[in-house]
């Protein structure tokens, strides 16, 4: 195994409670060094793979290790999008994607005040919440007119916003940052297009992933978005095999961790002659980390701006008083999306549903108040 990082394998979908203090560094460790040692793994760690040498089948690190290889797997995961903006290089601005990120976000905690966060999806939301938790005043910026816009609909991503408000996290929808200003080559403000100023010592990017392809390029592997792969995670050289972030599969790429368990499970299987199992990308459903913000989202919930409204159904609750609101799409008999908040119990039953397209028409009248209640009824 062959890592950038100095440190063997820890959980990434972790590092929002880490930097909450929910959790600690220790605690999201998944392998120690200990670990590969005790298994008979070779762990070369802290020392990244430049080179790809396929005729040879060998791998060249940046520090000079030469590792021959009958099989390679590539799982160089994803690089965070920083946009183009002026002042995007002055100290102080990041992203939010490993845990040197997350020891730099704590330093700045504990000596400075004002943090902007750039991006209000996922990733976004958890950092400003994090950072509000360790003492900092926290401004989320959002491109489009709703957070969450590519997991919720309007009236959940509106619960939401309140919600986080409510913790005294200031939410800027429509907002379009213009430029970083900084003093000393450190930032100190932010610039919106509309000309309004904000003050900022630190600024979090968290805009979106690009597939992290230079390896696979720079050794002649096909790729487009990602490192295209076939439904047994081989790349276009048959002894490399590609898994995670990097990849393009069927025109997808990935950005959340469930579909890359079964990329490797798939890899793991072929790789070891067990069977042929081919891939297909899940249902993945959305929560968010923040606590006290109960969000889920499953399937298709796009549906108002795309589709004819006599091909699919809403089945909606609205409890304003307890702040609970829950969305059943349906189409033709199945369910096709939910969205929760408030009360997310239920959430990985309706996922179920739509992954395996049950027909609901039995309990239909029985699907908001969930499995338990839905079920024993029914039968």
């Amino acid at each position: 195994v062959i890592g950038e990082e100095p440190w063997g394998n820890y959980n990434r979908i972790m590092l929002s409670p880490v930097l909450s203090g929910d959790k600690t560094i220790d605690d999201i460790m998944l392998h120690t060094h200990a670990w590969y040692a005790e298994k008979g793994i070779r762990l070369i760690a802290g020392d990244a793979a430049v080179r790809i040498d396929r005729p040879r089948k060998q791998i060249y690190t940046e520090q000079g290790v030469i590792v021959d290889y009958d099989r390679l797997i590539l799982a160089t995961g994803s690089k965070p999008f920083v946009p183009p903006i002026p002042g995007a290089d002055l100290k102080g601005v990041m992203s939010f994607r490993d845990i040197y990120d997350v020891n730099t976000m704590l330093d700045y905690c504990a000596s400075h005040k004002n943090a902007v966060v750039i991006g209000g999806g996922l990733l976004g939301l958890e950092a400003a919440y994090g950072l509000k938790q360790r003492g900092m005043n926290v401004t989320v910026l959002h491109l489009t007119d709703r957070i969450m816009d590519r997991q919720l609909d309007a009236k959940a991503s509106t619960m939401l916003k309140a919600s986080i408000e409510a913790k005294g996290i200031e939410i800027v929808t429509e907002a379009n940052t213009e430029a970083l200003i900084g003093k000393e080559g450190h930032v100190q403000q932010l610039r919106l297009k509309d000309g309004r100023t904000l003050p900022a010592d630190l600024v979090i990017f968290a805009v979106g992933i690009r597939p992290n392809m230079s390896l696979a390029q720079s050794a002649g592997l096909r790729c487009n978005r990602g490192v295209l792969v076939n439904d047994t995670m081989q790349t276009f050289d048959p002894s490399i095999y590609a898994v995670g972030e990097c990849i393009e599969h069927r025109n997808q790429t990935f950005g959340l961790v469930e579909p890359l368990w079964g990329q490797a499970f798939i890899c793991a299987s072929h790789l070891a002659e067990h069977g042929s199992l081919t891939f297909k990308a899940p249902t993945v459903p959305t929560q968010l980390k923040v606590s006290g913000c109960d969000v889920f989202s499953a399937g298709r919930i796009d549906i108002e701006a795309s589709a004819p409204k006599e091909d699919f159904e809403d089945i909606v609750l609205n409890d304003e008083k307890h702040q609970i609101y829950k969305r059943i799409i349906i189409q033709k008999d199945k369910v096709i999306g939910a969205v929760l908040f408030g009360d997310t119990e239920d959430g990985t039953w309706y996922a179920e549903l739509i992954a395996d397209q049950t027909p609901i028409s039995s309990i239909r009248n029985k699907l908001l108040f969930g499995k338990d209640f839905a079920l024993k009824k029914a039968s």
